[in-house]
């Protein structure tokens, strides 16, 4: 029997980049529910409860600082860490303005990426 590190929502709109980082995760212990889309996401963080929100910065929709602001209406507690492509400063500081305590930029290694979700996690409790 395993023991489940924690629940992510996992919001990329990218499938190859999105596979990769779900089966990490899953490896590494984390049970993860992916979504596509800001909107969708946002649903989810609604109705569910998550350890963590792992979200990219550019989708169809609702971006990720958009989400982000969205959720910190109704929860300022769960970590919100951005693992995005988007590598500008301003990027960054948009994210973190918008609630998250994290800003990754890809391609890192995924090990770097497992470290800062348990350390955020981790933090949280």
């Amino acid at each position: 029997m395993s023991f489940l590190k924690g629940r992510i929502l996992y919001t990329e709109d990218d499938l190859d980049c999105r596979e990769m980082v779900l089966f990490t995760l899953r490896q590494s212990g984390y049970e993860v529910t992916c979504v596509d889309s800001g909107t969708e996401a946002l649903s989810l963080a609604k109705t569910e409860p998550f350890d963590l929100f792992l979200v990219d910065n550019w989708m169809p929709g609702l971006a990720g600082p958009e989400l982000t602001a969205h959720i910190r209406e109704f929860n300022q507690t769960t970590p919100i860490l951005f693992y995005s492509g988007a590598a500008f400063e301003d990027d960054k500081q948009t994210a973190l303005a918008a609630g998250a305590q994290g800003y990754l930029v890809k391609p890192i290694g995924i090990e770097r990426l497992v470290q800062e979700v348990e350390r955020l996690i981790k933090r949280s409790v």
